[in-house]
Parts: C-alpha cells; structure tokens; sequence
C-alpha cells in the first residue's frame, strides 16, 4: 500500500468523527473538557496551598452519598457495557470495529459517553482529599489518572463509541463498583474498618486490568479487525504508563512497607533475645555471688 493510501485509510477509519454522538453534551468539541480538567488541576494545587492554614473538613455525611451514587452510576455502566457486548453473541470478544445503526450499536455508544462523562464526576474525588487534608492520597500518579482520563475518553466518544473501545471501559467500570463500595465502607467510621482488609486487592485487580487490556489491544492491532489501529496503539502507550505507575505504588504501599515491617519485627526480636540474655547472665552472676558469700 502506497503510503498516500495508508493515510487516506487511517483517515476514513480513523479522524472522521461518528456522527451519533457529535451533538451529544460535551462532545461537540474538546475546549469544555479541556477546561474542565485544567480548572481541576488549578484548584487542587492552589487548593492544598490555601488548606495548609485551614483544619481539616469533616465530610462523612457528604462523601458516603457521593460515594453511593458513583457506586450506582458505575454499575449501571457495567451493566449496559455487558449487555451489549459480553451478553451479546455478535459481537466479538477478540476484536470488533464500530459498528453503526443497529440498536446494539447505539445503545453501546451511550454507555462509552456515560463512561466517559463519569471520569469528570469522579474528579470530585481529589476535591475531598483535598479539603480533608488527605494530601498523601494526592499523589502524581491520582492527578495524572483522573486528569488523562476525561480527554483519552472525550476521543474514544467522538471518534471510536463502541468496538474496541468496551474492553477497558467495561473492566474499569466493574472495578470502580468495588472501589466506590470501599470508599463508602470507609466513609461510615472507624468501626467498618475491620471490613476493608481487601485494599490491597484493588489495586491487584487495578494492575491484572491493565495487563488485561495490553494484551488484548496487542492481539486486536495483529487480528486487525476494521478498528482503527492508530486508537489501539495509543491505548498500548497509555496502559503502559499506568502499569509503571501503578506497580510502583503497589510497591512503596505494600512491598516496600510490608519489608521494613519485617525487618523492624526481627531487629526487635534481636534486641529482646540479647537483653533476656543479659538478664539470665546477671541472675547468674548473682546466685554466684549469693553462693560464695554462704562459703565464706
């Protein structure tokens, strides 16, 4: 293919945007979404500024209805993104272009913008940290995920809302279920406490997802399916960042953590074992003493 072909090829399957979905809020154009993330960006970091001089908010009541709604929100997603395509026997598993004008289609294409739409609510997240001071929570890799994702999605929508674009949307969505239910567990008080032990887990199901979608965006690009490659390899890129991040997180929180636990447990065995020895060496030295005295 000369290479005037594969640039009208990429064109026609990939920068003409779907015609369903370019009325729909947010999509026409990109500047509402880009406004959206950059004022999320300016007022957590001027946010945390002003709260260094602030008490912390106490926002329990707020948060556990948030968090129930995102729940709710997060599975009806879930649930349309499985009906119309892990339910549906039509429609490939391995590899699927976008299809139109079918009722399967649309209704895909509504939860892509539903999912979408979704990652700039969940913006609110790091608006709590922030006001209850929770500033360890908002680290590079919070900011860099729920900055990214609102603009990654906004694309997915105008240009590929359904094919390809349901296997990390229907994953994430499942996972943000549980995630949401964490936080709402959390928010109810220190007595639910000894009901989240599964945190660590999460983000073991986080990093499974993301190799989950390298794998089988890696297998869509070889099958090359009619779904246009130039998202698919975008999508790669972006998924490696995300494991990087998230592994490392995984390893300062509870690798590394877990590690200097142990090391601290054994050095505090050491030193009880050294002065249970010294006591016995000096209660030993004194029954000594007590017995030469009894001679003399």
């Amino acid at each position: 293919m000369a290479l005037s072909e594969y640039v009208y090829d990429l064109y026609q399957k990939a920068i003409i945007p779907d015609e369903r979905t370019q009325d729909w809020l947010l999509i026409s154009t990109i500047w509402p979404t880009v406004m959206i993330t950059t004022t999320y960006l300016t007022v957590i970091l001027g946010g945390q500024r002003l709260m260094k001089h602030q008490e912390a908010f106490q926002l329990n009541t707020v948060m556990m209805v948030y968090n129930f709604l995102l729940v709710l929100l997060n599975a009806y997603i879930f649930y349309e993104l499985s009906i119309t395509t892990w339910f549906n026997w039509s429609f490939s598993k391995v590899c699927m272009p976008v299809e139109k004008n079918t009722i399967s289609s649309d209704r895909l294409a509504r939860a892509c913008w539903w999912f979408f739409f979704s990652k700039s609510i969940e913006l609110i997240d790091t608006v709590f940290f922030m006001f209850r001071k929770k500033n360890n929570q908002i680290s590079f890799l919070h900011l860099y995920h729920h900055f990214t994702m609102p603009l990654i999605w906004y694309v997915g929508v105008k240009y590929v809302p359904g094919g390809e674009s349901y296997f990390s949307a229907s994953i994430n969505s499942g996972i943000h279920v549980l995630m949401y239910t964490y936080y709402l567990l959390s928010a109810m008080g220190p007595q639910m406490q000894k009901y989240l032990w599964w945190k660590r887990y999460m983000t073991v199901m986080q990093l499974m997802q993301f190799w989950g979608i390298l794998f089988h965006t890696s297998y869509a690009i070889y099958k090359d399916c009619g779904y246009p490659n130039m998202y698919n390899w975008a999508l790669i890129f972006y998924d490696f960042s995300h494991i990087a991040l998230f592994s490392n997180f995984y390893y300062q929180t509870y690798s590394k953590k877990a590690k200097a636990a142990r090391a601290a447990r054994d050095k505090k065995i050491e030193q009880n074992g050294v002065a249970n020895q010294n006591g016995a060496s000096h209660e030993s030295s004194d029954i000594k003493s007590r017995l030469r005295k009894r001679k003399e």
